[in-house]
């Protein structure tokens, strides 16, 4: 039995277990966040080819996140978002309000995270838009297509057109990937994909608990299943947009591809996080290949952060735009 294939999906079923306790170690508004008691079990998922249930259990799961979504967005005279399709494509722009207009502004590309079949239309903008407010620069939240209607390689194809439109915008040194989640995924396979097609690399790349191996074959799918708020495997969801697909094609799970020329990256993950063993594997194989890598592993905390609002999120953004911030000013260097 192979490494990728260790793990089947009866395995990474939800486990009952004995959750840890608070540690002290966080901030108060981080143990608050963990005091919340999790929830017994997931939603069941339709059968695979159920396109009415797929797409009725997408509208029940948005509308019950959209409330958390809007309560974190950050106030409202601090930014300008607007809808603007680019290359046929739907996207958000976010315009932070102490930005003057210019030609020579970075440029964000920001991918929503959402298990790769959730957080579409207005939530696109939404889950970015504390972190794009506090960029000297522009941020784009493309609204990709996605499964049960749009399955691989629909989003994929959307996020390349994107791409395209924002090296041509402002040049590819101007431009920083980032995603997290299920968007971490689709940003670093997006620059495996760009790189196949040649084009150049951006100045940037930022992975924020990144789903980028669906087999699910590392170590904390295992340790932290019942620990983490993502309750147990996404197997059925990561079928369902793979479309008969190998899970381990690199444009799927970029932790098996070929890695070389990767820009310099920002990874984040936390010792709770389901995905942690995503994280660090796909740090160790980016400096394997020779890239720059810089991780970041929070303690105690959970898939995608303790919510938002508690110090310890407020010093993950202040460290992705810092992170941000360097290698937009080094890529400007090397282009003068």
């Amino acid at each position: 039995m192979t490494d990728i294939d260790r793990h089947t999906s009866d395995e990474l079923a939800p486990v009952r277990r004995s959750h840890p306790p608070v540690p002290r170690s966080v901030s108060e508004q981080a143990q608050r966040m963990l005091s919340v008691p999790a929830a017994e079990e997931a939603s069941p998922y339709p059968e695979l080819k159920d396109t009415a249930a797929w797409a009725a259990h997408v509208e029940m799961l948005d509308t019950v996140v959209r409330p958390f979504c809007e309560a974190a967005l950050p106030a409202a005279e601090s930014f300008e978002v607007r809808a603007q399709e680019i290359n046929g494509v739907a996207n958000f722009v976010i315009h932070p309000a102490h930005l003057p207009q210019a030609n020579d502004t970075p440029l964000f590309i920001e991918i929503h995270g959402g298990a790769l079949y959730l957080g579409g239309g207005e939530l696109a903008w939404m889950a970015g838009a504390a972190h794009a407010v506090g960029r000297n620069g522009i941020t784009w939240a493309p609204d990709y297509r996605m499964p049960p209607l749009h399955p691989f390689p629909a989003a994929l194809d959307d996020l390349m057109a994107v791409y395209r439109a924002a090296i041509e915008a402002v040049g590819p040194h101007r431009v920083v990937v980032s995603g997290g989640s299920a968007g971490g995924n689709l940003a670093a396979a997006l620059l495996v994909r760009a790189k196949d097609e040649g084009l150049p690399m951006p100045a940037a790349l930022v992975l924020l608990t990144p789903e980028v191996d669906l087999t699910e074959s590392g170590d904390s799918f295992v340790t932290n299943n019942g620990i983490d708020n993502v309750l147990g495997s996404l197997k059925t969801v990561n079928l369902l947009y793979a479309a008969g697909e190998d899970l381990t094609h690199p444009y799927l799970s970029p932790l098996f591809a070929d890695l070389s020329g990767f820009p310099p990256t920002f990874l984040q993950s936390g010792t709770r996080d389901l995905f942690l063993s995503n994280t660090v594997r796909m740090h160790r194989k980016l400096l394997h290949a020779g890239v720059t890598a810089e991780l970041h592993v929070f303690e105690a905390m959970p898939h995608g952060g303790f919510g938002g609002a508690t110090p310890e999120d407020d010093e993950l953004r202040a460290a992705a735009r810092r992170f941000e911030s360097v290698q937009l000013a080094r890529a400007a260097s090397e282009t003068n």
